[in-house]
């Protein structure tokens, strides 16, 4: 499955701007503020919206990849793909920490966010790379570690008619400083279809 491009980093936009991000050769290495995240009310009552992401457009017909390796060890550092029409409709997708082992999963917001998850634990340690791909009005996630095979992470609804932008995202609601290291930012076409192993 071919990619036409790399984004350039400086060409995408920052939602909420780490305090940190530097270049290191082709990568780019972000450190976290403290307490930033991602969520919309259920079961925890709180609105988080000042995680860190780094978004380019993503229209209807094409994917984004990101690659990253991080050290998430305290509990709900995560780092990977986020989708994002407005603070009340996204999906980010990625690798968190939770329960002491990093954990595969998506988070989707349509005005409240819910969240699904899967252990990883094998993953500790490994480049991950996270794909959503646009197509109508799905949004297909996949994830892999290494060059090892795809994991289907998620199927989830996107307004087919909506103005997105995508790409890589971090946080750690319960601390600062976490750096996470981007090594890879692309935007290609979609998957032909939704068993599709890339």
């Amino acid at each position: 499955m071919g990619f036409e491009g790399d984004v350039p980093w400086e060409e995408a936009g920052w939602l909420n701007p780490p305090p940190g991000a530097e270049r290191d050769g082709d990568a780019l290495v972000v450190t976290t503020a403290e307490g930033g995240d991602f969520w919309r009310h259920t079961s925890y009552g709180f609105v988080h919206d000042d995680g860190h992401a780094l978004l380019a457009d993503l229209p209807d017909g094409t994917a984004v990849e990101v690659t990253f390796e991080a050290d998430l060890t305290a509990l709900y550092d995560q780092a990977g793909v986020m989708v994002r029409v407005d603070e009340r409709t996204w999906v980010k997708a990625g690798v968190e920490a939770t329960d002491g082992a990093p954990h595969l999963g998506a988070v989707v917001t349509h005005g409240t966010s819910d969240w699904s998850l899967a252990p990883v634990p094998d993953w500790a340690g490994t480049p991950v790379t996270v794909r959503a791909s646009r197509s109508g009005d799905a949004l297909t996630v996949r994830a892999r570690s290494g060059d090892g095979p795809w994991r289907m992470v998620r199927l989830a609804y996107l307004p087919p008619d909506a103005a997105a932008k995508a790409g890589p995202f971090c946080c750690s609601p319960q601390r600062g400083g976490l750096q996470v290291r981007f090594t890879r930012f692309t935007l290609g076409p979609a998957d032909t279809g939704l068993h599709e192993i890339p």
